[in-house]
């Protein structure tokens, strides 16, 4: 492997070596630039990421809103599917990027199969029991029997190949704890331009496709995410990157795979906290109509795609965690981690100060109803007043999970989100006479609690020993 250890030339030098995969060691290259060099690609990886859906739905609405129904109560069943997903990142990502900083390749070879192993298990046994009762999904979940009629094949299809989620979610973890964080934004833009550009052909019959309605939507989409995936397999067999993976990596390794086990299932739960406790947060706002509700959820949804490039930043102090804890640099560590909230903060700062003065603008985009347009202001506004403590608080966990130390976040997400916020929220929004406004300060005041009870804890260093 080739080490970048000079001074970067400039901010724009090291966003092109960023984008190019330049190699670098990430234990010994100058911490600002190696932060970069991880963060920039992992950012645009995860604007990619949310492209899927987008693209999905804005095919999909031209078929009317049965079509769009059965996109939305389906893209909520995979939801489950998304929270194992990236709980068992955060263990694979940890386990390779510790292995690789310990100078073992061949450890983190092993680490990577019994992760994609485990995630091909999980994803053979939900293609089993869901696929084949599509149809009775969709009504639990409320589905009228037009939805049911219309969308089953669509459901059916996104269950059946829910293996190209864990998969391609998996993959590019070993690809990002590896350092090799290019290759997962190539996996991306690779999967999401054959998802665009199939989308329409299957869903309307574009020249030689059938014509397949909404459920072409989810051909398009399991195609486009299929070829990412085989992409990354010969990517890791043939060894272009950090890890070359091999048949005998995805043999059973007892001791491996109970690590991987151990640190996917607390990131797993981990992640289940903090989705669950919006359910809670949208349970609380119902009381006060439609209205508040629509723009609670405008608004939640244009911060969560706002930060979805913060979280880039954030797995890039999960990777340089993970190496430089496995080359026996803590300290070093330490600083990497400080220097990415820093940037994470300078980032989501301005995206505040957008929500602050555009929020009317942004919130007419969505909607021009008068009696729903406030409180998508009124979230927008006062959830990015939090922004700059989140934008710690995200790295601070982020930073744990990559020593190893799954369970220290996912104790603070349990005290902030579930017996801090949602109390919070239902006292100010029913009792303090806040109302749904309520929901959006218990929100913001959650975020600052979160980075500060993780800055306290990461300053005393115990995850610097951790052992994984």
């Amino acid at each position: 492997m080739s080490t970048l250890i000079e001074e970067p030339t400039g901010v724009w030098g090291t966003i092109r070596e960023a984008l190019r995969g330049a190699p670098i060691d990430y234990t010994t290259a100058p911490v600002g630039h190696a932060v970069i060099m991880l963060a920039v690609p992992m950012v645009v990886e995860m604007s990619m990421e949310s492209i899927f859906a987008v693209a999905d739905v804005f095919w999909v609405a031209h078929l009317g809103a049965d079509a769009v129904a059965t996109v939305g109560l389906t893209e909520s069943m995979l939801t489950i599917i998304y929270t194992v997903a990236m709980g068992l990142t955060i263990g694979a990502t940890a386990l390779v990027a510790r292995r690789i900083g310990e100078r073992d390749p061949e450890g983190a070879a092993r680490a990577a199969g019994q992760s994609i192993l485990l995630g091909l298990v999980l994803a053979t046994a939900i293609a089993l029991a869901a696929a084949p009762n599509a149809r009775a999904l969709l009504r639990v979940m409320g589905a009228s029997e037009d939805v049911v009629r219309t969308g089953s094949g669509f459901t059916r299809t996104m269950l059946a190949g829910n293996a190209t989620v864990l998969l391609l979610f998996l993959q590019n973890a070993v690809f990002r704890g590896s350092g090799d964080a290019a290759i997962a934004m190539r996996v991306l833009i690779l999967g999401n331009a054959l998802n665009i550009v199939l989308g329409p052909c299957f869903i309307f019959g574009l020249g030689p496709f059938p014509q397949l309605g909404v459920t072409g939507a989810s051909v398009a989409t399991n195609i486009g995410r299929g070829t990412a995936v085989i992409f990354q397999i010969v990517t890791l067999a043939r060894g272009r990157g950090r890890v070359h993976l091999a048949l005998c990596h995805l043999r059973l390794d007892l001791g491996t795979m109970r690590t991987v086990l151990r640190l996917s299932g607390t990131g797993t739960f981990q992640i289940l906290i903090g989705t669950a406790s919006y359910i809670g947060l949208v349970r609380i706002l119902s009381v006060f109509g439609s209205a508040a509700l629509a723009g609670y959820t405008i608004g939640i949804r244009v911060i969560i795609f706002a930060l979805l490039p913060a979280f880039g930043i954030s797995n890039a102090a999960a990777t340089m965690v993970g190496q430089n804890l496995g080359a026996g640099r803590p300290d070093r560590a330490e600083r990497a981690v400080w220097t990415a909230a820093r940037y994470n903060m300078v980032f989501l700062g301005l995206v505040g100060l957008v929500f602050l003065g555009g929020a009317p603008l942004i919130a007419r985009f969505f909607s021009t109803d008068s009696a729903v347009v406030p409180f998508a202001v009124g979230c927008l506004r006062t959830v990015s007043l939090g922004f700059l403590f989140y934008a710690c608080g995200m790295v601070l966990t982020q930073a744990f999970n990559g020593a190893g130390d799954t369970w220290t976040p996912t104790i603070i997400n349990l005290f902030v989100f579930w017996l801090f916020e949602i109390p919070l929220a239902w006292w100010l929004a029913t009792h303090a006479g806040f109302g749904p406004r309520g929901v959006f300060i218990a929100l913001t005041v959650s975020y600052s609690m979160l980075a500060l009870v993780s800055a306290v804890i990461f300053r005393r260093g115990a995850w610097k020993t951790k052992q994984v």
